[in-house]
């Protein structure tokens, strides 16, 4: 038994997405972040432009035109149903990585105020850059990680004071 999705595609389409669907999907990589889809006997070209997997939001280009995409999750929808939210996200301190990677890009330094949502930093994972977000406005207290460093899943990444 697989999970169920609720997609959210420019803000406007929602499309659940069933456990059945997941598994017939007829998809091959060919390239970096390029995939080819059969669906219904027709033909797609999709290329991944953009992730971020904190927020499970992607920027995804299907046969030429680019859709924002965001995903959720049975938990997810649990959790926004409970109005938990993000709540606990505007408390924290840190920022750990949401998974194994390589950091390719810092975008920003000790001392500096950053708002909610601006890059702090890419996290190259799976072939896929990953642009992580600040969980909220402050200042930066330290950075724990340099460019071209590999990291594990929770290595602290960033700390706000």
């Amino acid at each position: 038994m697989g999970k169920t999705y609720n997609v959210h595609v420019n803000d406007n389409q929602e499309f659940v997405i069933e456990p059945q669907e997941v598994s017939s999907l007829n998809l091959i990589k060919t390239s970096h972040n390029n995939y080819h889809v059969l669906q219904e006997n027709k033909s797609f070209k999709a290329e991944v432009l953009q992730g971020d997997l904190n927020t499970k939001q992607y920027l995804v280009k299907i046969n030429g035109s680019a859709y924002q995409v965001k995903i959720l999750d049975d938990l997810d929808l649990l959790i926004k149903n409970m109005g938990f939210s993000n709540a606990v996200s505007h408390h924290t301190n840190t920022v750990v990585a949401p998974m194994p990677g390589l950091i390719l890009d810092i975008f920003v330094e000790v001392g500096q105020q950053v708002e909610e949502n601006s890059s702090l930093l890419i996290l190259e994972a799976m072939k896929m850059e990953n642009n992580i977000l600040s969980p909220r406005s402050g200042t930066i207290k330290s950075i724990e990680v340099k460019k071209g460093e590999a990291v594990e899943k929770s290595h602290l990444l960033i700390e706000f004071e």
